[in-house]
């Protein structure tokens, strides 16, 4: 029975996108390996397919007949890359001492503090100087003071609520009605394809302005498939390196301050030659530099725009930060997996990787190249997701059927050698014409790049 469940059908958010008929990518292997509480597997190979299906779209729409598929394999051990990733034979910190579940006055919060500046905002919001008080101080407060406090600080702190507490608030019901994937379109001339030397996407210029795993998790295979991936992030709030090591494949990673005037000149003469831009900060955190979604479109007819947040871009939350783990207490994810210890206490839990990341990571892929591809057919616009909408979709699902047991994949893996050492990584989850797609280059120097495209692979 558990072989016949399908997985959920994400690739029809791209139907208008994509040619009449066209059939989804194909999947091998099983259906179910984790076998938890939520449909984990479900949501990641659902988005999989979606990104594998617009490959596929954009293959024939270029005139190429290869073909897209994935195995689960793969994809398990995709969607805990970084749990696979070793530097120099030693595995890397998922979560820094400060990140995780605490007790509160009456409950659970979650606090997320892996960056500097926000465990400098995480002390700050708690009035203390030493990481040591946090948990004291934590308990001294009710959770939803301890959300709010961190929150106006600046920092990431999410209560741990049930699945109906979110529901019943004013942003979860503004998540409610929205769709995993929102396409706004317009009808515009024809165009060819970017075409160049190499993969699928050869030519393909994409501009990454996103940070820590979701964007840049889908950007790498964008980069493995040929394109020109050029990650750019801002030099005050550097990002955490493994987590950069991780993501960091296939593609070129610049430094620049937006708000430097040549900085800002340069990034506008990306733009003028960019196919695709992709960003991931909290909505309307890009907006004074002319980079949100209606201005990049208005400025670039033709240019495809990509955007992710946290909580959506509609409701009382729209502005707030947020990370996977966050996301997850806050809609219910960590009341779902929790349990009871030893001890007769409850705690909040995680399911086994942090599939909203990749899996919204997934589908902004999938909706830029969807977007590109349909340039050939008259169609140009931009793409809308959010974790929280993800979210979701993911507790929308049915769980595993009675009896599924957990089945161990054995990772797909691959090393080599990189300016950080010598590296055991994951490579990317994709299938083409049967053979497993291969990173073209491990990660170069944080920010060693010029904001400039590299022009190597483009035939204009």
């Amino acid at each position: 029975m558990t072989a016949q469940t399908p997985i959920p059908e994400l690739w029809r958010s791209l139907a208008p996108l994509l040619p009449d008929g066209f059939e989804a990518a194909a999947r091998s292997g099983p259906r179910w390996w984790w076998a938890g509480r939520l449909d984990v597997e479900g949501i990641g190979l659902g988005a999989l397919q979606a990104l594998a299906t617009a490959v596929s779209a954009y293959a024939s729409s270029s005139g190429r007949r290869d073909q897209v598929g994935f195995a689960s394999d793969g994809a398990a051990a995709s969607f805990a890359s970084f749990a696979h990733l070793r530097v120099n034979g030693d595995p890397v910190r998922a979560f820094a001492p400060l990140s995780g579940f605490r007790r509160s006055a009456d409950g659970w919060v979650r606090l997320h503090a892996n960056y500097p500046h926000h465990e400098r905002a995480l002390l700050a919001a708690l009035n203390i100087s030493r990481p040591e008080e946090v948990d004291a101080e934590v308990r001294r407060r009710t959770s939803a003071e301890v959300e709010e406090a961190v929150t106006e600080h600046g920092g990431l702190a999410a209560a741990v609520r049930t699945p109906e507490q979110w529901a019943a608030s004013e942003s979860g019901r503004a998540v409610l009605h929205q769709p995993w994937l929102r396409l706004n379109l317009e009808a515009v001339e024809a165009a060819s394809l970017p075409s160049g030397r190499g993969g699928i996407l050869a030519g393909l210029r994409v501009l990454d302005l996103t940070r820590v795993i979701a964007g840049p998790s889908g950007s790498r295979i964008l980069g493995s498939l040929g394109a020109d991936v050029l990650r750019v992030d801002p030099p005050a709030t550097p990002e955490l390196e493994d987590q950069y090591v991780d993501t960091g494949f296939s593609k070129r990673s610049a430094v620049a301050d937006f708000g430097d005037p040549d900085a800002y000149g340069r990034l506008r003469e990306v733009l003028e030659r960019a196919d695709v831009v992709l960003t991931a900060y909290r909505s309307g955190g890009l907006s004074r530099f002319g980079l949100d979604a209606a201005t990049l479109r208005a400025d670039y007819p033709g240019l495809a725009v990509v955007s992710l947040d946290a909580w959506g871009d509609h409701g009382t939350w729209a502005g707030r930060r947020g990370f996977d783990s966050i996301v997850q207490a806050a809609v219910g994810i960590s009341h779902l997996y929790g349990s009871t210890g030893g001890a007769g206490q409850w705690r909040p839990g995680a399911p086994p990787v942090q599939v909203l990341d990749y899996a919204t990571g997934l589908g902004m892929s999938a909706a830029a190249v969807a977007l590109v591809a349909a340039r050939a057919r008259g169609l140009s616009g931009s793409a809308h997701l959010s974790l929280a909408r993800t979210a979701l979709e993911l507790m929308r699902l049915p769980g595993p059927p009675p009896g599924t047991e957990p089945v161990v994949l054995e990772p797909v893996l691959r090393g080599c050698r990189s300016d950080y050492g010598d590296l055991i990584f994951v490579p990317p989850p994709l299938l083409i014409n049967g053979l497993q797609l291969e990173y073209r280059w491990p990660p170069p120097r944080y920010g060693s790049t010029a904001l400039v495209w590299s022009g190597s692979d483009r035939v204009d």
